[in-house]
């Protein structure tokens, strides 16, 4: 796949829906090249997750030199800012980004009162994770996510590229159609690094005090804003 791109082009409904199309029966490493020739102008979300420590490790070997940027909440689990600091080491990447909020945590409880995210996790998530997002997103042309169909309800319907009319750019999910089984499949052969978290029941990790295990049999994203009818921070639709 990708030998006849040779630049870049303009991603209009029916050019979306063509690589949707051709990319469902992609490797997630042809459609991260791919994706790298035809939006020159692309980054990567990577939380640290399992999903993004897999597309780091696949993306850092098609170009070390990709644009990657990571939502720091400035609550992050230790353990989150540890494999951060790991991946560093062993990829390298140059052009890894920190994107902090507007405001900061004591800021935050000037206004709103102390633990936000305890008594309206929406307006924290808001502050702390969407209008940072809303800014960087707003220099490039195209964005790469983690997201998988099987995570949850509100994302069985994802497609491998699709139009982010929310942000207004492309977004590219690699991993899209690959079950919980692949990744981790991946993670052992090839030795990458994760957060120990996740053989503590976390499936899905977030912020500090928003997250927690999972016992098995539950949905993997209860662990998330638990006692609250919340599922996603606001970044995916």
């Amino acid at each position: 796949m990708g030998e006849c791109i040779v630049a870049a082009i303009a991603w209009d409904e029916a050019t979306i829906q063509r690589y949707a199309m051709e990319w469902e029966g992609a490797s997630p490493q042809e459609i991260l090249q791919d994706a790298l020739r035809l939006i020159p102008n692309i980054t990567f979300a990577c939380s640290f997750g399992a999903e993004d420590m897999v597309l780091l490790d696949m993306l850092m070997a098609l170009d070390v030199r990709a644009h990657v940027f990571y939502l720091d909440t400035n609550v992050l689990f230790p353990e989150t800012y540890a494999l951060r600091d790991e991946a560093v080491e062993r990829y390298g990447i140059p052009n890894l980004r920190q994107v902090l909020p507007d405001v900061t945590l004591s800021e935050q409880a000037r206004v709103y009162g102390e633990a936000l995210w305890a008594r309206d996790p929406n307006r924290c998530c808001l502050i702390r994770k969407v209008q940072p997002l809303e800014r960087v997103l707003s220099a490039y042309d195209g964005w790469i996510t983690g997201i998988r169909r099987e995570q949850a309800p509100t994302r069985a319907n994802a497609k491998v590229v699709e139009w982010d009319a929310k942000f207004g750019l492309v977004k590219v999910n690699p991993l899209v159609r690959w079950t919980e089984g692949q990744v981790w499949r991946y993670i052992r052969e090839h030795k990458v690094p994760y957060n120990p978290l996740h053989d503590q029941n976390y499936p899905s990790i977030g912020c500090l005090h928003c997250t927690k295990p999972v016992q098995p049999g539950e949905d993997p994203r209860s662990g998330r804003w638990a006692g609250f009818d919340k599922t996603e921070c606001g970044l995916h639709r």
